[in-house]
């Protein structure tokens, strides 16, 4: 068995791969229904896969259901991305203690008091096991590699993200059933998964019965899978299976507008539809909360009672937050169609200029879990529609 390979194992091999994840020091991460929604979330047990949940995604709906079968993977994104856990959404960077910074500038000593007992300043531990990711889908695929280049990359990486990603362990999911928001193959990331993972499923479900056709993708892939029992797949198996991948692609519930949407959102900038999205946009920040790729954060710093221990929290921030922009005398983007726009425009324009890629990978998060039912895909068709307009008039 090498790289590039393709065998067959039957859905109890998929339970025997959760253990043997963990039996290899791994925390498994995967998919779980929890709240009415399927959540990612460490899988304790291989039960706590959502075998037989499939959910129904509209413009600001998401449902679960039961299905006819015990599908493990027939179901499109939930409201948490994979990004939680390589960029948590609050996380803690230092803890600082009054009262052992004043020995150390010559006070004398004084004993710790109060809650904390870390040193003066203090990093909080990484992460003591690799983390398995089970179940990512192409979209998200996309969307870690997006946040690889971003976070990962360039002059000066995030150490600790860099501490999350190292040794980690990618078991994709390529998706046969993509929901009613999902828009992945006009944004050419999906329904099937990319190189970058260990190993990739494709789940089947007929008449010869419940099984996964597993593609491996190195050699970390290679070791987990000898310790399943598996067969090599046939010919007519592996074609079939591609063939619903391929299938899938032209059963999305959404597509992005086919126009060059860099060009759109930089010659948009004074177009009316920006007023007729803010209308509508409650500026709640859900649609960059439950976004794979939005990454930026703030800080924040709190005190105990006593005023003699501090720690420095960084949690998510987001660009519709009126103090995001916030500099001397003032927000910069005080109206909801400015910070529409602004994350917009970042999100399929300018984010080619930072990363060299679209930082939306069509996964439709941000239209399921927008209140006011928003769908990007319809704004940006009409923004398109608007520019073609203006072109006629000007013919």
């Amino acid at each position: 068995m090498t790289i590039g390979d393709t065998v067959t194992i039957d859905r109890d091999g998929l339970d025997r791969l959760v253990v043997v994840l963990q039996e290899n020091g791994y925390r498994v991460i995967g998919p779980t229904m929890r709240d009415n929604a399927i959540i990612l979330d460490e899988l304790d047990t291989p039960a706590a896969l959502p075998a037989g949940w499939g959910v129904h995604t509209e413009p600001g709906r998401y449902r679960v259901y039961r299905r006819a079968d015990q599908a493990v993977f027939a179901h499109s994104a939930g409201p948490g991305s994979w990004k939680q856990f390589l960029h948590p959404p609050h996380r803690l960077i230092a803890r600082l203690d009054a009262d052992l910074n004043l020995e150390a500038a010559g006070d004398g000593p004084t004993p710790a008091t109060g809650p904390s007992s870390q040193p003066p300043s203090s990093q909080p531990p990484q992460p003591d096991r690799p983390a398995a990711f089970l179940g990512v889908r192409g979209c998200d695929m996309a969307a870690i590699r997006i946040l690889e280049r971003v976070l990962g990359g360039d002059a000066y990486p995030d150490s600790a993200f860099a501490a999350r990603c190292a040794g980690l362990f990618i078991v994709a999911a390529n998706c046969t059933e993509p929901g009613g928001v999902c828009f992945c193959a006009s944004m050419g990331t999906g329904p099937g998964v990319a190189a970058g993972y260990d190993l990739a499923l494709t789940e089947r479900i007929d008449d010869s019965g419940h099984r996964f056709l597993v593609e491996v993708g190195s050699a970390a892939g290679e070791r987990i899978l000898a310790e399943l029992r598996s067969r090599p797949a046939t010919q007519a198996e592996i074609a079939d299976a591609r063939a619903e991948v391929a299938a899938a692609a032209g059963r999305m519930g959404r597509s992005m507008p086919d126009a060059d949407l860099r060009a759109v959102v930089r010659e948009s900038r004074e177009s009316p539809q920006w007023e007729d999205v803010a209308s509508r946009c409650l500026t709640c920040g859900n649609c960059t909360m439950v976004c794979p790729t939005c990454f930026c954060t703030t800080t924040e710093d709190v005190t105990d009672l006593t005023g003699d221990h501090a720690e420095r929290w960084e949690r998510w921030a987001s660009c519709f937050e009126l103090d995001f922009s916030h500099v001397h005398g003032g927000s910069v983007r005080q109206s909801g169609e400015s910070r529409y726009r602004q994350w917009l425009s970042h999100k399929l324009g300018t984010w080619y200029d930072q990363f060299g890629s679209s930082g939306c990978v069509g996964c439709g998060r941000c239209i399921a879990w927008c209140p006011a039912a928003i769908d990007l895909t319809a704004e940006m068709g009409r923004l398109v529609e608007l520019r073609e307009e203006a072109d006629d008039g000007h013919r």
